[in-house]
């Protein structure tokens, strides 16, 4: 299901009330920040990109649509890497070991990233797995895709095209 961020985002961002006119889309809304773990050590900070479009994908170890989607998502980060894109997986499994397990068996190479006390994917009010949120280049979300099923993966390269045009 596509979701608009106002829907999922709006709570999350104190209150701030934002209109459109019918039909027009709506104002653009600074992604909340974070920091994390990152997977290999260290933490990754989501201003680190700014500058970039940004596919934030929240996943589980034990989400099947998330388990199907995985190796989308890496051919998605090989193709469009060197364009100014990147994708940050992060992980909502209680314990970062499940993910680690899942990710032997189902490399990438893009950053994971491990919200294990679940307050980035409550910043972001995620609802359900996967979650992906895309990013434009000003820091701005411009859209949350909430669940997947295959041909999923089509909306989110025409998302990823058109901002990397913008």
């Amino acid at each position: 299901m596509r979701t608009t961020w106002t829907r999922l985002l709006l709570p999350a961002l104190a209150g701030l009330i934002l209109t459109a006119p019918a039909g027009a889309a709506p104002a653009p809304v600074p992604a909340p920040g974070f920091t994390l773990p990152a997977r290999g050590g260290g933490t990754l900070d989501l201003s680190r990109y700014k500058g970039q479009v940004v596919m934030i994908n929240f996943w589980a170890s034990w989400c099947g649509p998330c388990r199907q989607e995985m190796p989308l998502l890496e051919n998605i980060y090989q193709k469009y890497d060197k364009l100014g894109f990147t994708l940050l997986g992060i992980s909502i499994d209680d314990d970062s070991k499940s993910a680690e397990a899942f990710l032997k068996k189902t490399p990438v190479s893009f950053p994971v990233l491990f919200d294990t006390q679940s307050k980035v994917s409550g910043l972001y009010q995620v609802q359900g797995m996967p979650t992906s949120v895309f990013i434009d280049r000003k820091g701005n979300v411009r859209l949350i895709h909430a669940s997947y099923k295959p041909g999923d993966e089509n909306t989110y390269l025409d998302e990823i095209r058109n901002l990397i045009r913008e």
